[in-house]
């Protein structure tokens, strides 16, 4: 994996991913406080939403994987950071609606045990980081 990052000025970059199969884009801002613009994310707010991206494909492919009839699944994250810089995530709450036909509550513990315990690579990091990370789910019948 590498990624290459191009300054546009002010407080916007433009972040250019490369890995297995092929490259991506993502821009990304500051807040105005902060001297940006905020059209974009700013790079903590991708960070967030990279936990939940990572858990939510591990949920998601476990639970297939599993036979569980999945239809969809959204999770909602909250965070805290540390009040001076370095300004990291103490603390990050996911809360998973999951929506499917006949779901074993089971087998959505299990998979949410095992994304954290063992898959989900940015929330691990994180947690290992100092950030508690924490989750709770909602299970919607369809």
């Amino acid at each position: 994996m590498q990624a290459t990052i191009q300054w546009l000025g002010n407080k916007r970059f433009v972040g250019h991913t490369e890995y297995v199969e092929g490259e991506h884009s993502l821009i990304m801002d500051a807040p105005t406080q902060f001297g940006g613009k905020n059209s974009a994310p700013s790079p903590m707010e991708v960070v967030l939403a990279a936990a939940g991206t990572c858990a939510s494909m591990d949920v998601t492919s476990i639970l297939t994987q599993a036979r569980q009839d999945i239809r969809d699944c959204k999770v909602s994250l909250t965070s805290e950071r540390s009040k001076t810089p370095p300004t990291v995530f103490t603390a990050i709450h996911m809360h998973f609606d999951i929506y499917g036909k006949d779901l074993s509550e089971k087998q959505v513990d299990r998979a949410l045990a095992l994304t954290f315990e063992k898959y989900c690579s940015v929330s691990i990091m994180l947690a290992e980081s100092g950030a508690k990370i924490s989750w709770d789910y909602m299970t919607h019948r369809i």
